[in-house]
């Protein structure tokens, strides 16, 4: 089974938007990514779509903007 990920920066909106996804999914059905602390996935967000977080990727490819928090490019400033 391929999971969803689920992109954010830490902010308070991120962090309420997490829990929200993680009870709403489950927490064996996404993959919490905080971008913040691990840049290292800022070009894979990129590459899927997000332009900003927090964000789902859906297991068929699909990014679902939510509450906007930050832009992906603010995050790699």
């Amino acid at each position: 089974m391929v999971k969803s990920i689920f992109y954010h920066a830490g902010c308070p909106v991120c962090v309420s938007a997490e829990q929200d996804i993680v009870n709403l999914i489950g927490a064996d059905n996404v993959e919490v990514v905080h971008i913040g602390e691990d840049r290292s996935r800022i070009s894979e967000a990129e590459k899927a779509g997000v332009k900003s977080v927090p964000a789902l990727l859906t297991p068929n490819g699909n990014v679902l903007h939510l509450n906007f928090g930050a832009s992906i490019n603010d995050l790699k400033g």
